[in-house]
């Protein structure tokens, strides 16, 4: 008697675009922003190892071909060249995966860039658990590396208006800045809610009385839509946007968690070492606001390839995986 092959994850659930079926969408805000923005500065330059295609800077190669600098598969290469061409007077803006610049090129990141205090632009794509193709590719302690590198502010946006919103305000920042990128196309949610980014800022989303989602990035995606689902037991909950994760925007983050009577959870796309989640304990212990806390994160482990929405499901970062949670919480 013949048996069915297994099933296996299409190769494009694996790292294709995060947006759920039906969900509104922008393809490459990034390079969209970053090509209208360079048609106003004329310092700005594009630069890649081997991953313009897949970190949408190739819109902008194609509008400035003569600011666009290929590097080839050589990321070293790729962040001490930016440095030198930031001492020059231009500002780069340097994309790659974020495995390769938090891990294969770290050093020159920290030592070229960061210590120097030069302006670059790091913009990298796949940041957390946004690719299917296991530990190579999902950089899951990006954040940790970053935050604790002097000099360098970390950005994670939630969606296309923001990514389109933080190229300008990046640009517009003296210093270097790492940018987690989401790519292809992208989910478009903040404009229903009048968003506007601004640098160094949380900002509350929606409100509610009974818990308090603290996020960033894709998680504050999945917090809207679980606060959603939600709503429909009842429960009220506030989705806080953190999308500066360094520096926190302390004031608003003590003001919400010390309002009485709420859960806060810290809901965040990266392991629960050394991201946002500690980011937050931390800020709140040592102003002596002690709210119920929990996180949600991705487990300090090498993580499983497959589909994403499966994967998402498994680790307990999907939003019905974050109701879920809250609702056992409470």
């Amino acid at each position: 008697m013949s048996q069915k092959p297994p099933v296996r994850a299409r190769t494009s659930a694996m790292i294709a675009s995060i947006a759920a079926e039906g969900q509104r969408t922008k393809t490459a805000p990034f390079g969209h922003a970053l090509v209208e923005l360079a048609g106003q500065r004329p310092e700005i330059v594009g630069m890649t190892a081997d991953l313009s295609k897949y970190t949408d800077l190739h819109i902008f190669a194609q509008a400035f071909p003569d600011r666009f600098y290929q590097m080839g598969m050589a990321e070293q290469l790729l962040f001490a060249a930016a440095a030198g061409m930031a001492r020059e007077g231009a500002q780069p803006f340097a994309t790659t995966y974020a495995v390769f610049a938090s891990r294969r090129a770290f050093d020159f990141i920290h030592q070229t860039i960061a210590e120097e205090n030069l302006d670059v632009k790091i913009v990298c794509a796949l940041p957390g658990l946004t690719s299917g193709y296991g530990p190579s590719h999902q950089a899951t302690e990006d954040l940790a590396h970053f935050r604790a590198t002097p000099n360098l502010t970390v950005i994670d946006p939630c969606d296309a208006l923001e990514i389109e919103q933080a190229v300008p305000a990046m640009a517009a920042h003296k210093g270097p800045v790492y940018m987690r990128l989401l790519r292809g196309r992208v989910p478009l949610v903040l404009d229903e809610y009048g968003y506007r980014f601004q640098l160094g800022r949380a900002q509350v989303i929606r409100d509610g009385t009974e818990v308090l989602i603290v996020s960033s990035g894709l998680m504050t995606l999945h917090a809207l839509e679980a606060a959603t689902a939600l709503a429909k037991d009842r429960i009220g909950a506030a989705v806080l946007h953190v999308p500066t994760v360094k520096p926190l925007d302390t004031a608003t983050l003590l003001a919400e968690a010390g309002r009485g009577g709420r859960l806060v959870v810290v809901a965040e796309n990266h392991s629960t070492v050394g991201g946002l989640g500690e980011a937050v304990a931390a800020l709140l212990l040592e102003a002596g606001v002690t709210p119920p806390f929990r996180r949600i994160a991705l487990p300090d482990a090498f993580l499983d390839a497959g589909a994403l929405p499966t994967l998402h499901e498994r680790y307990g970062i999907s939003a019905a995986a974050v109701a879920t949670r809250i609702k056992a919480w409470l």
